[in-house]
């Protein structure tokens, strides 16, 4: 199995910005759960965790775009010569960034739902 930084790192270059987003949505939550368990019910920050819960998806969705683009340019080749076997490289990043916008908006997702369900009572 392969680690996850070696996996992050085979992902692409999108993978930095959902990483981005979700530390940042990550840490409006859990100040947002801190300000409930004080008392306080400001619905201020969640709409930016709303935005990086719809942006996570859509970034991984560029990162399979840019992967089957990298897929293509190899199946291409430079010298006219196709090359399957490089094409592999292509589409594991497809997939790998796929996975982890829907897995980092779905990590935001429930904790920012119940968090908004406080904040409205």
């Amino acid at each position: 199995m392969k680690t996850l930084l070696e996996l992050f790192l085979k992902g692409g270059p999108v993978m930095w910005p959902i990483l981005a987003l979700s530390v940042v949505g990550l840490a409006i939550l859990v100040w947002k759960a801190f300000e409930i368990r004080a008392g306080r019910r400001d619905p201020k920050g969640l709409v930016v965790v709303s935005t990086i819960i719809t942006a996570e998806p859509m970034l991984g969705i560029l990162g399979t775009v840019t992967g089957i683009m990298q897929t293509f340019g190899a199946l291409n080749g430079a010298d006219g010569v196709a090359n399957p076997m490089s094409a592999t490289a292509g589409i594991g990043e497809a997939l790998i960034t796929t996975a982890a916008g829907l897995i980092a908006s779905l990590i935001l997702l429930f904790p920012y739902n119940v968090i908004e369900e406080k904040v409205e009572d």
